[in-house]
């Protein structure tokens, strides 16, 4: 099987000596190219050419970040309505597999997948030998897609202002991510944003101040806690909303410790929950911050996210 390895030289909980054993586990079993990513972007190019040169396997070594560029890469071409045969699959397309390489590695906890890079890749070409697969639905918002959760304000903006750590060469730790959390959280409490969300089969909800769209359970992870929002969401029900219509400090305090509760089921007077719906549109008078599957996509008015069923191949 001609597979395409795709290296992320800076993710988190992977060393140099550790990358080196996983990639010649990996090469013992499949015809492997390796790639090492060197500028944002770079996987998704490198993903798409290798697909388009008939690469039946893409592996992705890294963090969650990794991981989407890789998927958008693989479906650069796939249009977002939907699979291509019955079963949701399509019979020419690469499979994706997936190393947790980052430090929160969502979206291979969801399939899961051992956290241990080792670990993992044992499971992965066990899959193999198996020829054990299965499909996932995505989200896809703005011509990209989201593998676990997107969201615009808050979370979008502590999103934006990790990365600009980042690129300052500071480290993108749990902490970190906390801290920021609250700072922006006291930022926009004192000009909250407003949008509108719509969910087909719904009036339009007014006066939103936060909206999260998942793709399944949990949310996130913060420093290894399961973050739930909408726990009866899956890879194959559709996308969930949460929406909060306050940002008061009794507010958060609730629901701070409803998702983050382990038989979490948020609610109360100031939630809006949805699960399993095709879509959910967000609509603000001010552009807003936008992130997929942590990823800062700049501000927008107005993003619909849409639910693609049986999108994706993954080998688990």
């Amino acid at each position: 099987m001609r597979a395409l390895l795709v290296v992320n030289p800076r993710a988190t909980s992977t060393t140099p000596a550790g990358r080196d054993v996983l990639t010649h586990a990996l090469a013992s079993e499949l015809k492997l190219d390796v790639l090492e990513t060197a500028y944002r972007g770079h996987a998704a190019e490198a993903t798409a050419a290798a697909c388009a040169a008939g690469v039946e396997l893409i592996v992705a070594l890294g963090g969650d970040g990794t991981v989407n560029e890789v998927v958008n890469g693989m479906l650069v071409d796939r249009e977002a309505t939907g699979p291509r045969a019955p079963d949701g699959s399509d019979p020419d397309a690469p499979a994706l597999a997936v190393v947790p390489g980052g430090s929160a590695n969502v979206f291979a906890r969801a399939l899961g997948l051992p956290r241990d890079p080792v670990e993992a890749t044992g499971a992965i070409l066990g899959a193999l030998e198996r020829r054990s697969s299965r499909l996932v639905g995505l989200g896809r918002a703005d011509d990209r897609w989201f593998t676990f959760n997107a969201g615009m304000g808050w979370d979008a903006d502590v999103v934006a202002a990790v990365e600009r750590a980042r690129a300052a060469g500071r480290e993108a730790t749990p902490f970190r991510y906390a801290g920021t959390a609250i700072a922006e959280y006291l930022r926009q409490r004192r000009n909250p944003p407003a949008m509108t969300v719509e969910v087909p089969g719904a009036g339009a909800l007014e006066e939103i101040r936060l909206a999260f769209v998942s793709n399944t359970d949990p949310w996130t992870f913060l420093a290894g806690r399961a973050v739930r929002t909408n726990p009866g969401a899956t890879f194959g029900t559709g996308l969930a909303l949460f929406a909060l219509r306050h940002l008061g400090l009794p507010t958060i305090g609730r629901t701070l410790r409803h998702v983050l509760s382990p038989d979490a089921d948020p609610h109360g007077r100031n939630i809006v929950r949805q699960d399993a719906v095709p879509s959910v549109r967000i609509r603000s008078a001010e552009p807003l911050a936008l992130q997929l599957d942590g990823d800062h996509l700049g501000s927008r008015t107005d993003v619909e996210f849409v639910s693609v069923p049986g999108a994706l191949r993954v080998v688990v």
